[in-house]
């Protein structure tokens, strides 16, 4: 088998594997909270331990807030990037769209807020499904690259448009943006990055990685 080879069967192995597990977490519910598929590891991530908490606690806060106010009428996704909120989706109205901005804006710890929803009836499950597929083959496509860490990304897809967002430099938000639009289907890449530049990516490099303490032993 040539090396080739293996790397598209390791691409599409990803891609699938990626699919398969953030349609089994999404499917059923109408309101997602990080997106479509979580980027990152907590060990490798340049957000701070604290800030990935945070991040999360941001997107559960507003998930609970969102659908005590619009129920069901929404299809709301948000993802949560270094305390930024990225809105997407669909809502009934231009009202609602102002409605889940400001609930957003409110959330404790929200730095803040990119509100890319859509005014429209929500997306079919045949489209949501297409949007996994495709954040799989994104993520797959940033893992192949060399030159980049694809564990410095988070994508989110919705219908058929990319989002990217993480902590990188202007080369690195170049190179991902060029490989999200190389992917098909891929109709759009919508950019939602924080750029650093080259000191702060080696100040982040050098900082020590967080220890993880063993549970002390209990005796019986």
């Amino acid at each position: 088998m040539t090396p080739s080879m293996n790397r598209t069967q390791r691409t599409v192995c990803t891609a699938l594997a990626i699919t398969a597990l953030a349609a089994g977490l999404s499917a059923c519910a109408p309101l997602i909270v990080g997106g479509a598929v979580m980027g990152g590891v907590m060990a490798v991530d340049r957000r701070t331990a604290g800030t990935q908490i945070e991040d999360e606690g941001i997107e559960l806060r507003a998930a609970n807030r969102i659908r005590e106010t619009l129920g069901d009428r929404a299809h709301v996704n948000i993802t949560s990037y270094n305390r930024q909120a990225l809105l997407t989706g669909e809502v009934p109205s231009a009202l609602d769209r102002e409605k889940v901005e400001k609930i957003m804006a409110q959330v404790d710890n929200t730095r803040s807020v990119v509100n890319d929803l859509a005014v429209m009836p929500p997306s079919s499950l045949s489209q949501r499904s297409t949007d996994t597929f495709i954040t799989g083959k994104v993520r797959a496509s940033l893992v192949d690259a060399n030159d980049i860490s694809a564990n410095s990304f988070k994508v989110v897809t919705e219908r058929n448009v990319v989002y990217l967002m993480g902590r990188v430099s202007q080369r690195e938000a170049q190179r991902a943006t060029e490989i999200a639009r190389g992917v098909s289907n891929v109709s759009k890449v919508v950019r939602v990055f924080e750029i650093l530049s080259d000191e702060e990516l080696r100040r982040i490099a050098t900082q020590p990685a967080p220890v993880t303490q063993d549970a002390p032993a209990t005796s019986r």
